[in-house]
């Protein structure tokens, strides 16, 4: 065997050089800055740092507690249809259940309607990842192949249509708000649609293409336990079906924390509810379809209203608190150490 030796250099050739070019930054010759650390650098930093910190957690609780909430738990007030629904062969029967509340003062601007669930864990890793992003973007898949198991297909063979566990457990509870004014009921108008974000609208979720919805899930089945096809979660507006319905796509962007809050709807600033709900005595009707007993869980219906800084949560206006102490204190012992250390420099000079 002949070997090929026409890489290396021949005699008389200079070996080529290894060595990096002779620019100033690969010599590392490149001018460089380094802050001299003074007492009052130092310190002014860490008193900056506390003031600016301090003064965005303050900012932010403030805004924090101007939000209205109102929250509602109707687990326990359900009570029957909470039983019914411990039975999955109860799956196609209706249950219906009112809660009662009032509001003691207006909730004015835009309100918010959430439901929230407790000791509901969507971080599971087996469950965040059981879904098919190319079936939601509407593409013919192989649903076998994906991550979907066990909700892939039926015994039959007939893919599930949303697949996946995340899309089988999807929150199905349906809530209308009623305004009880003197001897009258007045149904509260609620947006179903422009809840959920845009770039989940138009880019992550989309709709197989068809001359119409029914045919483009044409032999697909809906998840074992959902009441209806994905093409009729909606049947009050036809563009607010399918993969696209803003239902689905929130309840598709999953939770960190077992308990969360999703929202549902948004009141519809029309007629005695311009100026957003007024006082008085409102009803909740409910149609109980999620089971929560299983897993020991809670649901709650929260009406809130959300400020330049989000909704109500005071944590971040607390950890920016706390961080500005942290410096501030941080600060004076610095300052309290450097004059101790200044006075015995200046006894042992003398």
């Amino acid at each position: 065997m002949k070997n090929n030796t026409s890489f290396l250099p021949q005699e008389g050739q200079a070996r080529p050089s290894r060595c990096p070019d002779n620019s100033a930054f690969k010599q590392q010759k490149l001018p460089g800055w380094k802050p001299q650390l003074t007492v009052a650098t130092v310190l002014s930093s860490f008193f900056l740092t506390g003031a600016f910190c301090l003064s965005v957690g303050v900012c932010l609780i403030l805004s924090t507690n101007s939000v209205r909430e109102i929250q509602i738990d109707y687990s326990d007030k359900c009570s029957g249809c909470s039983k019914l629904r411990e039975n999955s062969s109860n799956w196609n029967k209706e249950c219906h259940c009112s809660v009662n509340f009032t509001l003691k003062e207006d909730i004015l601007g835009d309100v918010f309607m959430y439901y929230g669930l407790q000791n509901f864990y969507q971080n599971h890793r087996r469950y965040v990842i059981s879904r098919s992003d190319a079936q939601l973007l509407g593409q013919n898949v192989n649903i076998q192949k994906s991550s979907c198991a066990p909700f892939t297909t039926y015994r039959n063979g007939t893919p599930m249509a949303p697949c996946g566990a995340i899309a089988n457990s999807m929150f199905n509870d349906t809530i209308d708000l009623f305004y009880n004014l003197n001897s009258s009921v007045i149904q509260v108008p609620l947006l179903r649609t422009g809840n959920s974000w845009w770039t989940d609208k138009n880019v992550k979720f989309r709709n197989p293409k068809s001359y119409n919805l029914s045919s483009a899930f044409a032999g697909t089945a809906r998840p074992p336990y959902w009441q209806k096809p994905v093409y009729l979660l909606d049947e009050e507006d036809e563009r607010n079906n399918g993969y696209i319905n803003d239902d689905f796509i929130i309840w598709m962007r999953v939770s960190a924390f077992a308990t969360f809050r999703n929202l549902y709807r948004r009141v519809s600033r029309i007629r005695q509810f311009a100026d957003g709900l007024p006082a008085g005595n409102y009803t909740f009707h409910i149609s109980y379809n999620f089971p929560v007993t299983k897993f020991k869980g809670r649901k709650h219906v929260i009406l809130s209203t959300v400020v330049w800084s989000g909704g109500n949560n005071p944590f971040l206006g607390i950890a920016y608190v706390v961080s500005g102490t942290a410096a501030t204190l941080t600060g004076f012992v610095i300052t309290a150490v450097h004059l101790k250390l200044r006075k015995k420099k200046t006894y042992f000079q003398k």
